[in-house]
C-alpha cells in the first residue's frame, strides 16, 4: 500500500497495512528559507520516510505597526497571495512538490487566527505578554481586534485554497486559543471558533484534508468538539497536562486522531533505540489500528537525529 493511500484509509477508518506516521521539526533558521529550505525539507523526507510529508511554514504574518491600544489593530491590513511572505511560502511549496515523493500524503502548515495575530508583535511583547495583551484588547474594545482577525482569517482561507489547488492533500492547522487560562469558554466560542472554522471549511470546500493541531498546555479540548464537521484528524499535546489519546478519541467521536509520543522529552529524546521501539509498539498496541496516525505532541527538536525518526517509522511498519 502506498503512503498516501495508507493515510487516506486511516482517516476513513478503512483497512491499513501499517499505522501511518507524521513527524516534523523546525529547521535551523539558516536552512529554513529559500533554496536551503527546500533542500532541508527534501532531506528530511528522504531520511525519515514518514507517510505524511508536512511542509513547514516559517513565512509568518509580518509586523504591520505597533499594537498598544485596541484601535491599533486597524493597522493589520488585508492579506493577499501577492504579499511577499505568502509568495515566498508558495514558492517553497511548489518546489518541494516538484521534487518530493508523490506517493506520500503531503500537507502544508497553516497558522491559525490566534497564532497569526500574535506573530507580528510577539517579538515586541514576549510569549506570555502578547497573549495577555490580545485578551485585554478584546475585552476592552473588541471590534478593531475582531476586524483584524477577520482580515487575517480571509488571508488564511486564500492560502488554504491555494495549497490544495497546487496539489497538496491538505493542511495542518496550528491552532491557539484553547488554553483555559487565556480566553474564557464564551470568548472562544464567540470570537475564535467561527474564524477557525471558516478557514477549515474553506479547505474542505477545496477538497482538502484538515488536520487540526491544538497547541500548548491546559487545553480545554471541549472547545473543539464542535469542529468535528470541518476536521478530519485531531492532534494535541497529550503530555502537556492535557487529556490522553483514549479520552480524546471519545471526545472527537468517529474522527481520526494523531499523536502518542512526546516531542521534546522522554523516550523519544533519552531512550535507547530498543526503548524507543518498545514505546512505539506499546502505543500502537493500545490504539485502534484504524483512524490512528502515529505522531507527537508537536514539532520535534531541531537537533533530533533523523535516524531516530526513521526508527519510529520502521517500527510502526513492522507491527
Amino acid at each position: 500500500m502506498e503512503k498516501r493511500q495508507r493515510v487516506i484509509n486511516a482517516i476513513r477508518g478503512e483497512k491499513v497495512d501499517f499505522v501511518p506516521t507524521c513527524f516534523s521539526l523546525h529547521f535551523d533558521k539558516s536552512k529554513a528559507f529559500g533554496a536551503e529550505g527546500v533542500s532541508s525539507h527534501l532531506q528530511f523526507f528522504k531520511e525519515t520516510d514518514t507517510d505524511i510529508e508536512k511542509i513547514m511554514n516559517e513565512h509568518l504574518v509580518p509586523f504591520m505597526g505597533h499594537i498598544r491600544i485596541p484601535d491599533d489593530w486597524n493597522q493589520i491590513r488585508n492579506i493577499s497571495l501577492n504579499d511577499h511572505f505568502m509568495k515566498e511560502q508558495l514558492s517553497m511549496v511548489d518546489q518541494i512538490l516538484q521534487s518530493s515523493d508523490s506517493s506520500a500524503f503531503r500537507i502544508g502548515t497553516l497558522h491559525g487566527v490566534v497564532a497569526s495575530a500574535i506573530h507580528p508583535i510577539e517579538a515586541v511583547y514576549g510569549y506570555e505578554k502578547v497573549r495577555e495583551l490580545l485578551c485585554s484588547h478584546l475585552r476592552e474594545k473588541s471590534q478593531p481586534v475582531l476586524d483584524a482577525f477577520k482580515r487575517i482569517a480571509e488571508g488564511m482561507c486564500r492560502l488554504a485554497e491555494k495549497y490544495i489547488n497546487m496539489g497538496l492533500d491538505g493542511i495542518y492547522y496550528a491552532a491557539l486559543g484553547g488554553e483555559s487560562y487565556y480566553f474564557t469558554d464564551e470568548e472562544f466560542e464567540k470570537h475564535i471558533a467561527p474564524l477557525d472554522k471558516m478557514i477549515l471549511e474553506a479547505t474542505k470546500k477545496a477538497d482538502g484534508t484538515t488536520i487540526l493541531h491544538m497547541c500548548k498546555n491546559h487545553l480545554n479540548l471541549d472547545r473543539y468538539q464542535s469542529y468535528t464537521s470541518v476536521v478530519d484528524v485531531f492532534n494535541w499535546g497529550i503530555y502537556e497536562d492535557n487529556i490522553m489519546l483514549d479520552e480524546g478519541r471519545a471526545l472527537f467521536k468517529d474522527k481520526a486522531i494523531m499523536g502518542g509520543l512526546q516531542n521534546r522529552a522522554g523516550v523519544v529524546v533519552d531512550g535507547s533505540k530498543d526503548e524507543l521501539a518498545d514505546e512505539v509498539k506499546r502505543i500502537i498496541k493500545n490504539q485502534e489500528t484504524s483512524k490512528f496516525i502515529l505522531g507527537a505532541d508537536c514539532t520535534l527538536a531541531t537537533e533530533m537525529p533523523y535516524d531516530r525518526i526513521k526508527l519510529i517509522v520502521d517500527t510502526a511498519r513492522s507491527i
